[in-house]
């Protein structure tokens, strides 16, 4: 495939945080800059853009401003409104994933619909309208439920769990439920959380990664480990299962797919986001070309890399903040001490109880291997300490 540009491209990124700041360093691999449309300033993104727009990403004017600066835009999230990224295409510009690629995940209700009809098995849900509504659709399910926004949701920010009807006025008044749209989900039993990254290119042609196993801690992802431990049948028809997803969105780029292992063993989608995800951190070091790579290859027209492991186990896991304070990261020359911990700090200028300030991947022989080394890491390093 010949190279699509006759110059070094420019990608423009909706969204400062780390995901673009590792995408923005994956492109700079292929002489590529990046320019970031921005909300705050400081974000970890900043410092690697030959440009940073600040302003509203919802606001047409300013995703315009961004694609006119750049050959392909891009996003770090889902959050972007459909209607103002379709403002973008209108205007002749290119964007990958597509306007109507994030209508039909962003609002979370909507991509369950899509997926179920689509012949994908999803946990039950159901849309509600008013508080009354989670008890009654509660007797239905059987407690535990998840209460869940249907937008803008993220790190655990937007789901509750309810284990009866005394939960149901607290999780409203939590979510908000008098202005913001909520639906309810079935509690699954799961024997294990499972996800992937799928990278769909702009003809179609898809590349997927391992299965791994994420471990969560209040609705957090905590820890991956890679590959999960499961059967080559089983890893098989889950990513059959996560690459139909993606189809079915016309998905382009990466794109995230979380997903349940029953006590039954089969296999059924929780969640999507397209675009780089948490699940995928570990391929920087354990894959042959990264899920951040291989996004910037699907969304410029290149081949898209391999996904092999180089490794035989590979562990991730993100630093939290646990507490406000400085981004600073104390501890760190102790960590960097141990030899085949990969440490990841993301340049956030603060933090605060369990926000995403960094992660560490270890490689190993075994998956205990390399938990002992990321656990033994990333315990060192701690955020919010005065300088």
């Amino acid at each position: 495939m010949k190279y699509k540009f006759a110059h070094f491209p420019r990608i423009g990124i909706i969204g400062g945080g780390q995901l673009a700041k590792m995408t923005a360093l994956a492109a700079m691999k292929y002489g590529c800059s990046v320019v970031i449309l921005e909300k705050l300033k400081k974000s970890p993104s900043e410092n690697l853009a030959i440009e940073t727009i600040y302003g509203d990403w919802d606001d047409p004017k300013n995703l315009l401003e961004l694609a006119k600066k750049v050959d392909v835009v891009t996003l770090e999230n889902e959050f972007v409104d459909a209607k103002s990224l379709r403002v973008v295409e209108e205007n002749g510009h290119i964007l990958y994933p597509g306007s109507t690629t994030i209508e039909l995940v962003q609002d979370k209700l909507t991509q369950k619909k899509v997926l179920g009809e689509a012949g994908i098995s999803v946990i039950p849900f159901v849309e509600i309208e008013s508080r009354d509504d989670i008890g009654l659709h509660a007797e239905k399910f059987g407690w535990p439920i998840i209460l869940k926004a249907r937008r803008n949701a993220y790190d655990g920010k937007g789901n509750v769990t309810l284990h009866s009807k005394n939960d149901i006025d607290s999780a409203w008044t939590k979510l908000n439920g008098d202005k913001q749209k909520l639906y309810v989900e079935s509690f699954c039993h799961f024997k294990s959380e499972l996800a992937t990254i799928v990278t769909r290119d702009i003809n179609g042609k898809v590349a997927a990664y391992p299965i791994v196993e994420s471990v969560q801690e209040n609705h957090i992802c905590h820890i991956v480990r890679a590959p999960a431990n499961i059967n080559n049948e089983l890893a098989t028809k889950a990513l059959k299962l996560a690459a139909k997803a993606v189809e079915t969105i016309n998905g382009i780029g990466a794109i995230g797919v979380e997903m349940f292992r029953t006590k039954d063993d089969e296999i059924i989608l929780n969640e999507m986001a397209p675009r780089v995800h948490n699940s995928g951190h570990y391929t920087i070091e354990a894959c042959e070309c990264s899920q951040f790579e291989n996004h910037v290859r699907a969304i410029l027209g290149l081949p898209l890399g391999s996904t092999r492991m180089i490794t035989p186990a590979a562990v991730m896991i993100n630093i939290l903040g646990e507490k406000e304070g400085s981004g600073y990261p104390a501890g760190i020359e102790k960590a960097l001490k141990i030899n085949g911990a990969h440490i990841h700090i993301y340049g956030k200028a603060t933090t605060n109880m369990s926000r995403k300030m960094g992660h560490v991947t270890a490689l190993g022989s075994s998956i205990d291997e390399a938990e002992s080394l990321a656990n033994a890491a990333a315990s060192l390093v701690h955020f919010g300490e005065q300088k």
